[in-house]
């Protein structure tokens, strides 16, 4: 069994690296059966950078095509290539043999890429290493029973991680819904006999057939605490200092916890998800300390009564859930571009649970959010949303069997004659679309851009 090892200086290595994007130079090395070759643009090194034999459709290399495959880090320092066709040793590209082929079927999967802060991810070469992992789980998948067990676990870990996904959105979700619902009726008192109960659940319990809000005996008002009932100017001066003491201290604690702890938790997160989720990489910022600071932020900024909402946070914490979980997976977790399915999935989780519909989260994600969704990706993000939204109408946490704060409650039922007013509505914004879609098309062959582009 022979291997080729090369010993390259920090400098060559981070313009020859296979592993880590390249900095401060955009050269890269291909080997040819002639040579070697350096690419000196940029845009062709992206292209070229991966030359891939397997059974997928790439035609194996020869000696006008680059066959560098695979390269791993060894424990001294050292890069090691191995392809189906041609290898680098030193400063000659030799052929590998028969045997050698042999060795490069049955050897370990490649070593996983790993990018820097700031960086973005290579998706041919990244894909191409996730095929050379199945193409050799594979090869040992009749290797019973570990092997089998192995290629059956390898193909459900998808399924498995969006069903953890799921139901952790759902269940974070349902915790920050009945948290921020207690600390904004803490500004305004707090239950005497459940401490843990907001204001409708304390009086829920305190009346057996009817909800009487106005007249709640075991809601304690803070004046009341302090053993002051009258209610004149002083116990409403009370209740307003205590109001506006409560939501100043709530926002004051998340503007805290974010600035020290935290600073990639501020703000709604989706256009830096659109960013992550389109091949940018973002170190810390899906990471467990921002899921945590997060999550009790968004509970203190929602009941401080700032005027924001959950919506674009609940993506973030979902991306948050899908990064953590993608790394009890190595096929996820230690390759950038699958784990992008996995955080694709967890962004639908995250609409589906902050507005309650699950087809729309896989919508988002499909529309909005995602760069890389094939067509499994689709499937898996309507069941990571459908576990997230039933999950959340399982904890129910607004006490209206309902998943979204606002919804419509219909006294009468439609009738079947206003379909036809419902298909008319339809029929109307089609044509009008594509009234709009031709127009378009047509302006734009018609009138070109000559001399004053941001005019015209």
């Amino acid at each position: 069994m022979s291997e080729y090892w090369t010993n390259l200086t920090e400098e060559d290595s981070e313009r020859t690296s296979l592993i880590t994007p390249s900095r401060g130079d955009s050269s890269f090395v291909f080997g040819t059966l002639g040579g070697r070759r350096r690419m000196m643009d940029p845009s062709r090194a992206r292209i070229d950078s991966v030359g891939v034999d397997d059974e997928e459709g790439v035609s194996p290399a020869s000696s006008a095509a680059p066959a560098l495959v695979h390269a791993e880090h060894s424990s001294r320092g050292t890069l090691k290539y191995r392809g189906g066709a041609v290898a680098y040793n030193g400063t000659d590209i030799v052929g590998l043999s028969e045997h050698d082929d042999s060795y490069a079927d049955d050897a370990a999967p490649p070593i996983f890429s790993k990018y820097g802060d700031f960086h973005t991810i290579d998706w041919q070469r990244d894909l191409a290493r996730d095929r050379l992992r199945h193409k050799y789980i594979l090869g040992h998948k009749k290797e019973f029973p570990f092997g089998t067990i192995y290629g059956m676990w390898d193909a459900g870990s998808g399924w498995i991680c969006v069903l953890m996904v799921g139901l952790a959105a759902g269940a974070v979700a349902g915790i920050i819904d009945i948290g921020a619902r207690w600390m904004s009726d803490l500004k305004d008192g707090v239950c005497a006999d459940r401490f843990w109960l907001d204001r409708e659940h304390c009086c829920w319990s305190a009346n057996d057939s009817v909800y009487k809000d106005a007249d709640c005996s075991a809601w304690t008002s803070w004046p009341e605490m302090l053993q002051y009932y009258d209610k004149n100017f002083f116990y409403y001066t009370l209740e307003v200092f205590f109001y506006c003491g409560w939501s100043v201290l709530m926002a004051a604690l998340t503007v805290t916890l974010v600035k020290v702890f935290a600073p990639y938790a501020c703000g709604s997160g989706i256009p830096e998800i659109k960013c992550i989720l389109s091949g940018f990489v973002i170190r810390g910022y899906l990471g467990k300390w921002t899921f945590i600071i997060k999550s009790v932020g968004l509970i203190l900024a929602s009941a401080s009564g700032l005027n924001l909402g959950k919506e674009g946070p609940m993506v973030h914490l979902a991306c948050c859930i899908g990064n953590i979980f993608s790394y009890l997976f190595p096929k996820y977790g230690l390759n950038e571009a699958k784990k992008r399915e996995i955080l694709s999935a967890s962004a639908a989780a995250g609409v589906s649970v902050a507005f309650g519909a699950p087809i729309g989260g896989v919508m988002f994600s499909l529309e909005e959010a995602s760069y890389y969704f094939p067509l499994k990706t689709m499937w898996r993000s309507f069941f990571c949303a459908l576990i997230a939204g039933i999950i959340l109408r399982i904890m129910n946490p607004f006490g209206s069997d309902q998943t979204s704060l606002f919804h419509v409650d219909y006294s009468m039922k439609w009738t079947f004659i206003e379909l036809i007013s419902f298909a008319g509505l339809g029929l109307f914004g089609g044509i009008i679309g594509s009234v709009r879609d031709y127009r378009i098309r047509f302006y734009m062959g018609e009138y070109k851009v000559v001399s004053f582009p941001k005019i015209e």
